[in-house]
């Protein structure tokens, strides 16, 4: 169970967010949806169409939460690759709408997060999310993905710990993919090890969202040369 304030407090930051990537993706022309994002081989459309299939998906996590019963959140990787590819071919005001429902269901479904849950940890991709954390993912999506639409907007204007969200989602991603060792330190004083935490790695938040999650590393500072990253 989460407790009620945590997930008010989640959930707020998680409309915050939500509302700022709506503002941006409402600036967007046609021209400017079919340009390229900075998530490799992804058009700005297909970045706000994974969010739409996204939002919708993760209350699979919520599901297998609160009952305990395994989901499957796409039958497989080709049928995740059709339906995002699908929902970016959308005319602009109906994927944005998508994505509008989409933030609007995931919110919705995730009050039942504050009831008994079944298990305590559920597995997205080989990635192990504890139950009272499903909100901080989806959380960590928006803001990372909305770093991708490579706009005016920055990591900083995202709440501190938004970025917290969001660097954990990534250093769980390295933990599973298996990335070379590391002991990450940010300057708000959190850190992650990696593997055997070999390599001192030194940034802000946003920094270390930009490096771990895009491969961006201009404010790292690192003891030694820095490792190419498995993709995020």
């Amino acid at each position: 169970m989460i407790n009620s304030a945590r997930l008010h407090s989640d959930l707020s930051r998680l409309s915050r967010e939500t509302g700022m990537m709506l503002a941006t993706i409402d600036t967007l022309s046609d021209a400017e949806m079919a340009a390229p994002s900075l998530c490799e081989g992804w058009s700005r459309a297909d970045v706000i169409a994974h969010l739409a299939s996204n939002g919708r998906t993760l209350v699979k996590l919520i599901d297998w939460a609160t009952s305990g019963e395994p989901q499957q959140l796409y039958a497989s990787p080709e049928a995740r690759t059709e339906e995002i590819n699908t929902l970016a071919a959308l005319p602009r005001e109906e994927l944005i709408a998508r994505f509008r429902e989409a933030a609007e269901f995931f919110a919705e479904q995730s009050d039942r997060l504050t009831g008994e849950l079944a298990i305590e940890e559920v597995d997205l991709h080989g990635k192990v999310i504890p139950a009272t954390s499903i909100v901080a993912l989806r959380i960590s999506e928006i803001v990372v993905h909305h770093h991708d639409l490579d706009t005016a907007w920055t990591i900083a204007e995202a709440d501190p710990d938004s970025q917290l969200n969001a660097v954990e989602a990534a250093v769980r991603t390295m933990r599973a993919k298996n990335a070379p060792g590391m002991s990450i330190v940010s300057e708000e004083g959190d850190e992650w090890v990696i593997g055997d935490g070999s390599l001192k790695v030194r940034s802000d938040r946003e920094g270390l969202i930009e490096w771990l999650a895009r491969g961006q590393g201009r404010y790292i500072e690192a003891d030694g040369p820095l490792p190419v990253l498995p993709t995020w």
